[in-house]
């Protein structure tokens, strides 16, 4: 009874684990962490959204089994804001379905759609769920670059050229976690256009459309013409509007994958509790202040982060969208390699980060920084930072304290 289960064998330990273990540890022992490792929203929801919520928990008839594909109102909701948002028709009874968030959507659409031995395209770095979705599911990953220069489009084509058997799905995730890569419309027409060629599909992860920066929207893969004849696309409200825990998301597209994806989901669960899919309608039908005021609000974190950790002797790319940066190591540490770097940052800094080998072997080099805390927060990470750089010898700016 000692043999290891076989998905286990499959699953290689959760390398971000040791660090939130870490994490907790110290916070245990009284310590303050800048917590800037996990991308928990430490925003409210809207309070219109939370009054909707207990409003309908007070219903009896609201704590029964509900539908797993989701109520028809929510699923009408989310049409409608592809039609606001993107300019995109969807039929709300064929082409939406409504997850647990787009983590388990990833999930069940793998369990769905893939055999074993299936081979599928999958951005390194990346969320996790793009690849271990797959591999839970049998599947065989085979990785293609997240920075969408013309080097991905050859490693596609490699890809389809020399893997046996032929890869037939491709995951691909923009406003990228954990890379903060954007795409613009012409990326998705080529994309789009490449796909039909080849007889694959594709599964955009789109869970950070509203937090883009410098006035530039993130596109939707459904916007090409056609699209829809092979793509389907996640999205999520846990940051949109700071519903994380609530596990809201949704797929939406090609009715041939929605039809797979609500037929395993039928069988798997009775899908999220009422009042919490009639509180994601309130989101998605009432006020949008809160999307603008929140996207205002992770602008200015990254400004501050940027400028407040550059100064401190650590120069971070301002990302041009999500809730992460993705930074380099300082150069004089980088042979220390991304899970040490996290780790010293927690135990002599009191900031955590995500160790970017943790999204594949390709983050290496990287650690995620997550903007869920307030700009007095980042500065004192920042002020922490420079003196551990300091104790390791780093030269960091003569003027200006972080």
């Amino acid at each position: 009874m000692s043999e290891e289960f076989y998905r286990m064998k499959r699953l290689p330990p959760y390398v971000i684990a040791e660090v939130n273990a870490m994490r907790a540890a110290a916070r245990a022992a009284g310590e303050d962490i800048i917590d800037l490792g996990m991308g928990n929203p430490d925003l409210p929801p809207p309070d219109h959204v939370i009054a909707k919520l207990c409003e309908v928990a007070q219903k009896p008839s609201a704590h029964g089994y509900s539908q797993s594909m989701g109520i028809p109102g929510l699923r009408k909701a989310q049409a409608n804001y592809y039609g606001r948002r993107f300019g995109v028709d969807l039929d709300p009874e064929t082409e939406v379905v409504v997850t647990m968030g787009s983590k388990e959507g990833l999930a069940s659409l793998a369990t769905a759609i893939t055999a074993p031995g299936d081979v599928v395209l999958a951005p390194n770095p990346s969320y996790p769920i793009h690849m271990f979705g797959f591999i839970i599911a049998g599947a065989t990953i085979r990785s293609v670059p997240t920075t969408p220069d013309e080097q991905y489009w050859k490693a596609l084509d490699r890809a389809m050229a020399f893997t046996v058997p032929r890869p037939s799905i491709l995951v691909v995730g923009y406003p990228s976690n954990p890379t903060a890569e954007t795409v613009d419309l012409a990326f998705y027409e080529r994309l789009v256009a490449w796909a039909k060629e080849n007889k694959v599909w594709v599964l955009s992860d789109l869970a950070y459309s509203e937090l883009y920066y410098d006035g530039n929207p993130t596109p939707s893969i459904l916007q090409v013409p056609g699209a829809k004849d092979v793509a389907v696309e996640f999205t999520s409200l846990s940051k949109t509007y700071s519903m994380a825990g609530w596990r809201i998301g949704f797929a939406v597209g090609n009715k041939q994958l929605i039809a797979a994806l609500k037929r395993v989901k039928s069988y798997l669960d009775y899908g999220a509790f009422t009042p919490i899919q009639a509180a994601a309608c309130a989101a998605l039908n009432g006020p949008q202040d809160i999307v603008q005021k929140n996207r205002e609000l992770y602008h200015k974190r990254r400004d501050v982060m940027v400028e407040a950790f550059g100064r401190a002797g650590w120069d971070i790319p301002a990302p041009k969208a999500s809730m992460f940066a993705w930074a380099p190591l300082p150069p004089a540490l980088k042979e220390m390699g991304s899970l040490e770097f996290s780790k010293q940052l927690l135990t002599h800094a009191k900031v955590a980060v995500a160790p970017g080998v943790g999204y594949g072997e390709d983050g290496e080099g990287y650690v995620r920084i997550a903007m869920v805390e307030n700009e007095q927060r980042l500065r004192q990470a920042a002020r922490n930072i420079k003196q551990y750089l300091k104790s390791m010898g780093v030269n960091t700016p003569a003027k200006g304290a972080a």
